[in-house]
């Protein structure tokens, strides 16, 4: 059986490849996407694989974009830290869902509900998936706790936002800096991917906020903002296909 996985947490890619291989060693693990981007275009590239596991909120998004960009034809198990998501058409309309940290029990159920199925019962699965997608509705201000107020504040007004320490600020486009109470995932949900990208694991950058790319000596991209950053902000030699495009086209 091959298997694409849909991660961008490495802890949690390599938990579940271990796990997959102490189910069953012939396992093959095809590939490692982590981005709703990187897999459309994995999957246009690379033979389909016989099932994928997939994390709903990915670097730069809802792993539901995906099918509003090409037609899915493998099954899809997929996982996530939220259980809030956990509904019930999920867990009758797809094939399996999976609560992050994986269980080795609960992983062998769905590799096991996966090999009873019928190429019938693919069919009918992937239409009621489809069917379950929701539609995106994204934010166009966000509150900003200030003192003893709450500051509505523009997303057009965003260069970016950064993480480090553990603590998150926004950067507007005019230098103004506040502390914000989320980490980047959860800002990166809330936002349009058209808009905004998940550049690496402290920057979430404004499409409009870039004001120019250098290519580095080493294939990474060195990304300059309209406004100083506290650090320089890398995307790197794989992702940088991607955030090219993302900025030129607008579809990632």
């Amino acid at each position: 059986m091959r298997v694409l996985i849909v991660e961008d947490e490495t802890a949690a890619y390599e938990n579940l490849a271990d796990t997959l291989h102490a189910i069953d060693p012939a396992i093959e693990i095809a590939g490692n996407t982590e981005s709703v981007g990187q897999t459309e275009a994995w999957l246009r590239s690379n033979p389909q694989p016989d099932l994928i596991f997939m994390d709903i909120h990915l670097s730069d998004g809802s792993a539901f974009a995906l099918f509003e960009r090409m037609r899915v034809e493998t099954p899809i198990v997929f996982t996530t830290a939220y259980d809030q998501y956990a509904v019930e058409a999920f867990r009758v309309n797809s094939l399996d869902y999976l609560l992050k940290p994986i269980k080795l029990e609960e992983l062998r159920r769905a590799l096991e509900k996966f090999r009873h199925w019928m190429p019938t019962d693919v069919v009918g699965y992937m239409a009621r998936l489809a069917a379950l997608a929701p539609k995106p509705v994204y934010k166009e201000k966000i509150l900003v706790p200030y003192r003893d107020k709450l500051l509505p504040v523009a997303l057009d007004a965003v260069a970016c936002f950064y993480t480090s320490d553990k603590q998150t600020q926004i950067i507007l486009k005019d230098g103004t800096r506040y502390v914000y109470a989320k980490t980047l995932e959860q800002i990166a949900a809330m936002l349009d991917p058209a808009r905004f990208i998940r550049a690496n694991k402290q920057y979430l950058l404004a499409r409009d906020g870039v004001r120019e790319i250098v290519v580095w000596f080493d294939s990474r991209l060195l990304v300059k903002l309209s406004v100083e950053t506290p650090e320089p902000v890398y995307v790197s030699k794989n992702r940088a296909q991607e955030f090219k495009a993302w900025m030129t086209e607008g579809n990632y």
